[in-house]
């Protein structure tokens, strides 16, 4: 059960929500002092919290054991997987060669991290997949909706109108090319239908980022049609001003497996963007890392990060259960994320991606250096 639907004050419910108790599966082993301490609570409002929490389910039996089909609701079999697999549709980059690298785009019922330094372009590639969530089923795409969460206030609404109309130009001439196109074809490819139907949400601290992202689901009951959550950045409120680091660690872990619960019961693809981190290795040549630590690396699904040589960005698959690790060169312009100018700079090979490696002085273990416990300076 939610602790949002516990009938408590918004300061309790908030307090709770700090300390990261989002079910009340997270208070059913805990005693009242303990309870008071996690979440600074008095020992009276510590115990008036823990006699509202449900102690049964309907789902058990006297004795306590769940059934063997109540503990099977909602399993699914191997060949459902596989069906899913060949059905779904991905949320295209606009970017040929870091579709490719990833295997067609964006997935849903995933979990994607997009780490970089500033100015990489990991705001714009945010920007684009609200844009490309929304090409039609007819030429090709979701034809979904996106809720767009800004934690610092990086979504600039002149380069969203640029890049949607880019965008809708591009879509526009490539149907007209195959077929004539119908009204209700006509009546999705606007412009300020696409604009309103990217839900932008601004969060300024870690309370109200935990606040909102509880809230999806209701969010998501009232817009349905909603296929990508892009959450921009998920670091930001969460990089300074904690001094409890095992505190916060809980509270980065609760949110991550919130996220994949919803991205999996809706059906939908969750981006989120995170910054970096200079981490000192034994040799004393510094590695760029994913900021938040070991514990947060595996709350995502894939790991991608963005990064320059030179003068030409790149992006790296990292981590990811069923992607290859590849590299793919890219631009941005005027109409947004694209292929890079120069395709000699795009590099799929596997000597490449090793090159690349190096010159990045990236590996898996430094990609999860735990920041908890030697906390390093931001960018």
């Amino acid at each position: 059960m939610e602790v949002a639907l516990l009938p408590l004050p918004t300061s309790l419910r908030a307090k709770l929500f700090a300390a990261g108790h989002f079910t009340t599966t997270t208070l059913l082993f805990l005693t009242p002092l303990e309870l008071a301490r996690e979440a600074q609570l008095s020992n009276e409002e510590a115990l008036s919290v823990l006699k509202l929490v449900p102690r049964s389910s309907s789902s058990s039996s006297s004795d306590g054991i769940i059934s063997a089909s109540s503990a099977l609701d909602g399993a699914k079999t191997a060949w459902d997987l596989l069906e899913y697999e060949k059905n779904r549709k991905k949320i295209v980059t606009s970017c040929a060669e870091l579709d490719m690298i990833l295997e067609g785009g964006f997935c849903p019922k995933e979990v994607t991290e997009i780490c970089g330094v500033p100015g990489v372009g990991k705001t714009q590639l945010g920007m684009q997949l609200a844009i490309n969530v929304q090409i039609p089923v007819k030429l090709g795409g979701v034809g979904g909706h996106a809720i767009y969460i800004d934690t610092e206030g990086s979504f600039m609404l002149e380069r969203a109108l640029q890049m949607t109309k880019a965008s809708i130009d591009e879509l526009v001439l490539a149907s007209s090319l195959s077929s004539p196109m119908d009204d209700d074809l006509i009546q999705q490819l606007d412009i300020d239908t696409y604009l309103s139907h990217i839900y932008l949400v601004r969060v300024h601290d870690p309370t109200e980022q935990l606040a909102v992202i509880n809230n999806l689901p209701n969010l998501l009951k009232e817009h349905n049609q909603v296929k990508l959550i892009v959450i921009d950045s998920i670091t930001f409120n969460f990089r300074q001003d904690f001094e409890d680091m095992a505190g916060r660690t809980r509270l980065l872990a609760e949110m991550g497996q919130k996220l994949a619960k919803i991205a999996e019961e809706h059906d939908l693809a969750i981006v989120l963007t995170n910054q970096v981190t200079m981490k000192p290795s034994n040799n004393e040549i510094s590695r760029i890392v994913p900021a938040l630590g070991e514990s947060w690396s595996h709350a995502c699904t894939n790991r991608v990060m963005m990064y320059w040589i030179d003068t030409q960005r790149y992006a790296h698959v990292v981590k990811s259960p069923s992607l290859q690790a590849a590299t793919a060169a890219y631009d941005i312009d005027e109409c947004g994320i694209c292929s890079a100018k120069n395709k000699s700079n795009n590099k799929s090979n596997n000597n490449d991606n090793k090159s690349n490696n190096k010159r990045l002085k990236l590996d898996e273990e430094a990609a999860a250096a735990d920041s908890n416990n030697n906390p390093a300076h931001f960018y």
